[in-house]
């Protein structure tokens, strides 16, 4: 039978403390060897192993623990007992893990393939959105009496009433700065009573429709976004599907219809504000008074200008709609995804409706209507 481990204390000539083992040092025969070690009040300088009859790795782990606590030296350790020693001395080192290092190249590489793949994804679920308000649409063209009517008239309210403010002081002060900039540049060429055809045809044309469709895509889109994303945390939307309410029919439908309807009044609104805008700036820096500018404009702004912002701005207001319930409708998880598809909706909408002026450009272009 083995003999179990023990150790004894002896005083060494130079002040310290010497500890002598003897016995087995294996788990099977240690005991209470391991608290006594613990408890050891005095500083260790030397470790004797020459009277060990075997030792497994419990016991060198003991042994290096020892000697590393009271930095103490080990002697007598015969060939085995060194191995083992020295093999569980490395268990409670901290080796550096190296940082994972990429390529710069393949690290771009990387994320542009991610997010090509990522956008090719999110376009297929959009064009299967659009689907689903399609289908809505028929649906409530069959069931008339499922079309909520309130819903509609309070986002004509949202969209619409509410953003007057801010989209006229908008379009007030980009009609100033269009008149004001066209006349530094035509002034060089005497030709500042051209400020009025560039505030004119640029306002009715582009920048009145284009610049209220980025105003509500801000403003209107977001909160598209963020109204469906909360609901969809806070399980209403589940609710419901669970009490036969299509969400498309009473979340989504309403918002594009208004949107797609306000649209066009916000935009001749905004031409108009910065019409005035601009003729303001024109009678005070370029004498040309309110009468002549309003006569000079019916001259040199052709009605098919009008007739380009009108057919835009409903497509502009169907793709902010969209493109915020689209995003509403993704959020899931936890409130962080709210703010993070609210800020993807205004992102996707602003490209979008960039994307379709430039079409749209192009395609009145080769029609003629330039």
């Amino acid at each position: 039978m083995a003999q179990p481990a023990d150790f004894a204390q002896e005083a060494l000539p130079d002040g310290g403390q010497s500890l002598r083992f003897s016995g087995t040092l294996a788990i099977a025969a240690i005991g209470t060897l391991d608290e006594r070690l613990r408890d050891l009040p005095a500083t260790i300088s030397k470790i004797d192993l020459s009277q060990i009859e075997h030792i497994d790795t419990v016991g060198a782990w003991l042994i290096y623990r020892t000697a590393r606590d009271h930095d103490a030296q080990i002697v007598g350790a015969d060939k085995d007992a060194q191995k083992l020693i020295e093999a569980v001395s490395g268990v409670d080192a901290q080796p550096e893990v190296p940082a994972p290092s990429t390529p710069r190249l393949l690290w771009l590489v990387n994320e542009v393939g991610e997010a090509a793949v990522e956008a090719f994804a999110t376009l297929l679920q959009f064009i299967g959105f659009i689907g689903q308000i399609v289908k809505a649409i028929f649906e409530l063209i069959l069931h008339p009496r499922r079309f909520r009517i309130h819903a509609v008239v309070q986002h004509f309210d949202m969209v619409g009433v509410r953003a007057l403010g801010i989209i006229g002081l908008m379009s007030f002060l980009i009609g100033i700065v269009i008149a004001q900039q066209g006349a530094v540049q035509l002034r060089q060429f005497g030709a500042e009573v051209f400020t009025v055809n560039l505030v004119g045809r640029l306002t009715l044309r582009e920048l009145g429709i284009l610049m209220t469709a980025i105003m509500v895509a801000g403003r209107s889109g977001s909160a598209f976004a963020a109204q469906i994303g909360t609901m969809k945390i806070t399980e209403e939307i589940d609710a419901m599907r669970t009490i036969g309410v299509v969400p498309t029919e009473a979340l989504v439908i309403p918002r594009v219809l208004a949107t797609v309807v306000m649209m066009p009044l916000l935009g001749i609104y905004s031409s108009i504000v910065a019409i005035t805008g601009g003729g303001l700036l024109c009678w005070i820096a370029l004498d040309i008074p309110p009468a002549t500018f309003i006569q000079r404009i019916r001259e040199v702004t052709p009605i098919t200008d009008f007739y380009v912002g009108m057919i835009k701005a409903p497509v502009f207001g169907a793709i902010i709609a969209m493109a915020g319930c689209f995003q509403g409708m993704r959020v899931q998880g936890n409130s962080e995804e709210v703010g993070l598809k609210t800020t993807a909706a205004v992102v996707q909408a602003i490209f979008l409706v960039i994307v379709l002026d430039a079409f749209f450009a192009v395609f009145f272009s080769y029609v003629g209507w330039d």
